[in-house]
């Protein structure tokens, strides 16, 4: 992910359009990081936290519901299906997650869906439980109070979100397209937009 391709991931979260996430640093692009740059000295905030990270990235491992030594060396924060969030390092340590868009970037996921089949859909021997969304809900918010960074589709998004929403071409990647209660895989962003609305609600009882 080139830096201003992150500067205009992070433009539009907080609420300025720099135009098309295209990696170009335009006359929009310079507009809107000079809107959002003020914005956020008025709050007496720098434009990004200080650790450079300005995104959370969603997942599942693909594995079963307790995380193995993979899944402990490909991510952040782990939830696995009984007990709290795993967190096999800090999440200013480089992790490979997301093809092409690690840097600034959390990757947290979901211990789940092994042998999972998008289509014709079968969610596999270790499906999604209704508890692992809570905590993945619950372990974003902790991020994005931790490190400023605004829930939208451009910030807090699902690996399956990545190409279409940032421009950044993934290997046909759909987590997480499927939730508890869903019959089959759905939009990414229409789920994204599930996810986000779950981390709002937990930002409020934070």
């Amino acid at each position: 992910m080139t830096t201003i391709l992150a500067r205009q991931a992070r433009c539009a979260a907080l609420g300025f359009w720099p135009g098309p996430l295209d990696g170009i640093d335009g006359r929009r692009t310079r507009a809107a990081f000079e809107a959002a740059l003020a914005s956020q000295r008025a709050k007496g905030l720098p434009f990004e936290h200080p650790s450079g990270i300005s995104r959370v990235h969603w997942h599942w491992t693909g594995g079963g519901h307790i995380p193995n030594r993979t899944d402990l060396g490909a991510y952040h924060s782990l939830i696995p299906a009984d007990g709290p969030a795993v967190h096999p390092v800090g999440p200013t340590t480089r992790r490979s997650h997301t093809l092409n868009a690690n840097g600034g970037a959390v990757g947290v996921s979901i211990c789940a869906m092994a042998g999972a089949v998008e289509r014709p859909f079968n969610a596999g021997r270790a499906p999604i439980t209704p508890a692992q969304v809570s905590g993945l809900a619950r372990e974003t918010a902790r991020l994005c109070r931790l490190y400023d960074i605004p829930v939208s589709p451009w910030s807090t998004l699902s690996h399956a979100e990545i190409q279409p929403t940032l421009g950044i071409v993934q290997r046909w990647k759909w987590d997480i397209t499927w939730l508890p209660g869903m019959d089959q895989p759905g939009d990414p962003i229409a789920v994204g937009n599930r996810l986000r609305e779950l981390v709002r609600c937990e930002l409020l009882n934070i």
